[in-house]
């Protein structure tokens, strides 16, 4: 008898769904109306819920929503969905905890090279991640560079945050990152793969805003000839960042109010109330609270905005993210223009960590940049540097770059490693010496 027997084909079928199912990634299989029919151990364990429950069903009403929140392939009227694709994405467990998986999302083909399904492969990282942060070994995230302890707190609110879709409000100076931090939360959250949408309130200008956020009718003035969608709605599903909110007008304010509270909005012109879904986050570099005493700001406004608020630190109570920042542009330079960028000699480093940044992050980006065009040898000098930093008093650069450590930053930076004190200083971003100064001067720490 030629060919398998049926016991060898269903023995067979059982030990690949023994081999998938001792995978350490979970694998999840649905056809183009979402019903699952494929569904191993692994992800079983990462999204609790069992295989019983989901097979045959639509993946969305299995499992409590989109698995791949808002990047979704099905939930449009038509599939849109490439060979493969590959991000990181949070996911909302059977239990309500939310975790950071890996997702690989590929198209299935049959015999005749057709479509007929999708396989999703997904690795939990929730774990990985919080050991790296815990030890002071996340040097980036989301986009965002950076290993200080002040850092690595704002790492960990934006994945608090994402969780929920709570207005949040974040405040910090010029240059230190605000629209990439707002971004971070939008991708770490389920909205993630819908559109984020960043206004900058300051740069419009007072006739056209309304405009531009909650769009227009044809007619409605001069050179409206059509009808035009505003930034809201342009955001359905997604994030709208609202950048330097406090420029906005009391006028414009009582609108934005409106549409906080109720979510619905019109159209310059127009009579029909539309809705939208959408997140808000808000940014600004000034004290709101001190706008609203100055009348400048509706305090109804500000408590709608400033639910969760998060402050970004200055680049100067971050020092030691000064080399890594600078690396990290150097790296940038050198994809953009195809050769390798000039490194920094110990002298011009010591500068840049000396020196104060009052336009942050964003100045510093420009001083790099500055300096390798400057640059005419393989390594920047401190001559090469702009006429800024040359103000830096000689006795600091000597010294090189110095951190002033407080009670609270060593304690926690103790209890992060475990009471590892190398790994502590990392975290602090000094010396080891350093470190076992103060604690010779603090003894109630070390004995902690």
């Amino acid at each position: 008898m030629s060919g398998l027997s049926l016991n060898s084909i269903v023995g067979n079928v059982k030990n690949l769904e023994r081999i998938l199912d001792n995978l350490k990634d979970g694998i999840v299989a649905h056809d183009f109306q979402r019903r699952i029919f494929y569904f191993n151990s692994e992800a079983e364990r990462i999204t609790g819920f069992s295989r019983e429950n989901v097979i045959g069903k639509d993946c969305h009403d299995a499992l409590g929503g989109p698995l791949c929140g808002a990047r979704c392939s099905f939930c449009g009227e038509s599939v849109d969905l490439a060979e493969t694709t590959s991000y990181q994405t949070n996911i909302v467990t059977r239990s309500g905890e939310t975790r950071t998986v890996e997702m690989t999302v590929s198209m299935m083909k049959d015999d005749e090279e057709q479509p007929f399904g999708v396989l999703a492969v997904f690795r939990d990282l929730t774990d990985l991640l919080e050991l790296r942060r815990k030890a002071g070994e996340m040097v980036s995230f989301s986009n965002i560079i950076g290993r200080d302890v002040k850092m690595l707190d704002v790492f960990q609110q934006v994945r608090d945050v994402a969780e929920y879709d709570f207005p949040v409000h974040l405040f910090g100076e010029t240059g230190t990152g605000k629209e990439l931090v707002a971004a971070a939360i939008h991708n770490e959250s389920q909205r993630g793969g819908g559109p984020f949408v960043p206004i900058n309130c300051g740069a419009l200008p007072e006739n056209l805003i309304e405009s531009e956020l909650f769009g227009h009718v044809k007619g409605a003035f001069s050179g409206a000839v059509r009808d035009k969608k505003g930034r809201f709605e342009l955001a359905e599903g997604g994030t709208v960042f609202l950048d330097e909110v406090a420029e906005l007008s009391l006028e414009m304010q009582v609108k934005l109010l409106r549409f906080l509270q109720e979510g619905t909005f019109e159209k310059v012109g127009g009579e029909k109330t539309l809705t939208s879904d959408v997140r808000i986050i808000s940014a600004t570099n000034k004290d709101l609270k001190k706008e609203v005493k100055a009348g400048r700001f509706r305090e109804d406004l500000f408590y709608r905005l400033n639910v969760i608020p998060i402050i970004l630190p200055p680049l100067r109570e971050r020092r030691n993210d000064i080399p890594l920042l600078v690396d990290h542009f150097l790296d940038k330079c050198t994809m953009r223009h195809g050769r390798k960028s000039p490194d920094f000699s110990k002298d011009a480093m010591s500068r840049m960590v000396a020196y104060t940044w009052p336009g942050n992050v964003r100045e510093l980006e420009n001083a790099v940049q500055f300096s390798i065009v400057r640059c005419k040898g393989k390594t920047v000098m401190p001559s090469d540097l702009p006429m800024e930093l040359g103000v830096v008093q000689e006795e600091s650069v000597k010294r090189g770059p110095t951190r002033k450590l407080e009670d609270a930053s060593v304690r926690e930076a103790l209890v992060k490693t475990g009471g590892n004190k190398a790994k502590a200083a990392r975290i602090l971003g000094v010396g080891r010496a350093t470190l076992y100064r103060f604690l010779d001067d603090h003894p109630s720490l070390a004995d902690e």
